[in-house]
């Protein structure tokens, strides 16, 4: 009866947000109820000695004895700063304790308290002091600086976000970019395109360039040019001043059409079409080729596929990469939280309705997942200071969202995620061949971010151990994004740990045995590829009698937007 409540509880709570919180209570009540008593008492008597510590703050103004020589407004502030103070406290109390009390509860499985734990942070995070007006000192002081106007801007502002569907606020200010312009702006052709994907080339920066070209695989939940930001952020212009010839995938942003698109295709028609072009075009060379994301992810499964259906010579790929990818979902981090059954299940039943996994829902989870930094501070900035989001080359191109054809969407999740068939030998089959990434002989360079909360660092540090092929593996510090896009700079305080795979059982074991480097580790694959990259000559030309030029980049599929009817 018991189980049966709960999983009506799933279907109606599909997340399982309350129904992780419940099973916690519910773990403490039927398992531990003495303990439980111990732990509400607990939380009684740190509130209780948080308001003793700043009970000489408030006993002034109690007794009118406070803010002696002040002004109205002066006194005012001073009582706000501090009824700021003590809310801080009494959140942080709060949230301690909750972590605290939810880690610690008897007969929960893993699952269940990571999830929890994740929700009561969030939580927790949308009611912090600082979210509030009365509560955040910062706000009351531009109130009285601005007589009342940040406030009435903050309102001006909250109207017309909602006015464009941004419900959770915008957090860049957008009218600073133009793609093609200062963005995905440096020179190149079209020289391929599909229904899934334009190939765009790169015109060489050097007088000679590279025999071996590199083409990067870009994931396709957000546009390419994340590698071709604003002037030095851009890893593409940087790779091309190194002198490579660089190729990228630009990927077509699916509507209803494109609902049966399946993960297969972006690997054959996608990653494998893009190796193939970039080759003939080079003039029947192999590549280096680079996945970031889920394109590292169809990237493995394409060299999986190759080395089982190609002979040896005749795989495309000289070396790969991988930016932040997973092949082993075993410890897929917090995005974990949504990978459930119930929670598959709804999103299945929200794409039958258009084809498609629509751009606001995905935004959504990215911004959950980052909510201190990409939901809330941006609603403080915005409506209770009454300022402008900020004018930021990487937080344009976050907010430049994609859809996911459903077939292809449906299969990652159940597959990979919740069923992590592409970690087991032929545990799926693709292009008509069963996958085994262990098949895969071709040298790996692969790169974890130590802040990485949707590519764990250490589920990426898994690859090395499925693949019998030589690994360099490297840990960056930055998080999902700017730990990969991570240019050289004097200035930088990044840092980066680098090495061979020499069959350490475990990521940390590993760690504990490479020195820390300062710096961008773009420097050690720029070492890593030129030791395999043929000596260089003249650029090839720009596309091929077989590939012509179709059009300048950045194409025309960067440029769809992600709102198809209201979608």
């Amino acid at each position: 009866m018991k189980d049966t409540e709960r999983e009506l509880r799933k279907e109606r709570d599909p997340f399982e947000i309350g129904t992780s919180l419940m099973d916690v209570y519910v773990g403490w009540v039927q398992n531990d109820p003495a303990g439980l008593n111990r732990k509400l008492a607990e939380l009684a008597g740190r509130f209780h000695s948080a308001w003793l510590e700043e009970w000489d703050r408030f006993s002034g103004f109690i007794y009118g004895t406070g803010g002696d020589g002040e002004s109205g407004q002066g006194k005012f502030r001073e009582f706000v700063g501090n009824y700021g103070q003590l809310a801080r406290k009494f959140h942080g109390v709060f949230v301690n304790w909750t972590r605290e009390f939810t880690a610690g509860a008897p007969g929960v499985d893993d699952r269940t308290r990571l999830r929890a734990l994740f929700w009561a942070d969030r939580i927790l995070q949308s009611v912090a002091p600082a979210n509030f007006f009365w509560t955040n000192p910062g706000a009351v002081q531009k109130f009285f600086e601005t007589e009342g106007d940040s406030l009435l801007r903050g309102l001006e502002n909250r109207l017309a976000d909602l006015r464009k569907g941004e419900f959770w606020g915008r957090m860049v200010d957008s009218t600073a970019f133009r793609i093609g312009e200062n963005l995905a702006a440096t020179p190149g052709s079209v020289v391929f395109r599909n229904e899934l994907m334009e190939l765009i080339q790169y015109e060489p920066a050097t007088d000679e360039t590279y025999s071996v070209p590199i083409v990067f695989i870009q994931p396709w939940v957000n546009k390419y040019y994340v590698f071709d930001l604003c002037n030095e952020s851009s890893f593409v212009r940087y790779m091309t001043r190194n002198g490579y010839t660089v190729f990228i995938t630009s990927w077509k942003n699916p509507d209803s059409d494109m609902a049966g698109i399946r993960f297969d295709d972006y690997m054959l028609s996608g990653a494998l079409k893009a190796v193939e072009v970039a080759g003939e075009i080079c003039g029947g060379r192999k590549v280096h080729a680079a996945g970031y994301c889920i394109g590292g992810t169809v990237l493995a499964s394409m060299m999986a596929w190759a080395n089982r259906t190609l002979h040896e010579s005749r795989v495309p790929v000289v070396d790969w990469t991988l930016f932040s990818a997973l092949t082993d979902f075993s410890e897929p981090g917090e995005l974990g939280v949504f990978m459930s059954e119930p929670a598959i299940q709804a999103i299945e039943g929200l794409m039958q309705k258009k084809g498609y996994l629509d751009k606001f829902f995905i935004s959504s989870i990215f911004r959950l997942l980052g909510s201190e930094s990409l939901i809330w501070r941006n609603s403080v900035q915005n409506y209770l200071y009454g300022g402008r989001p900020p004018r930021s080359d990487m937080l344009f191109w976050n907010n430049d969202g994609t859809r996911l054809p459903e077939a292809m969407c449906s299969f990652y999740l159940r597959k990979l995620y919740l069923e992590n068939k592409l970690a087991e030998k032929d545990g799926i089959s693709l292009g008509g061949a069963p996958i085994d990434l262990g098949k895969i002989r071709q040298p790996l360079y692969a790169v974890g971010a130590q802040q990485d909360h949707i590519c764990p660092w250490r589920g990426t540090f898994l690859t090395c151990r499925l693949t019998r092929c030589p690994v360099r593996y490297v840990l960056t510090s930055e998080g999902h994004i700017t730990g990969i896009v991570n240019p050289p700079s004097e200035r930088s305080r990044r840092k980066y740990w680098a090495g061979d795979y020499a069959g350490e059982n475990d990521a940390e074991t590993w760690l504990s045995g490479r020195d820390e480097n300062r710096g961008s580790w773009w420097t050690d694959w720029l070492e890593w590829m030129q030791e395999r990259s043929l000596p260089k000559t003249a650029p090839p030309a720009m596309g091929s009698s077989l590939y012509p030029v179709l059009g300048k980049s950045p194409g025309k599929y960067v440029l769809q937007n992600g709102t198809p009817e209201g979608g």
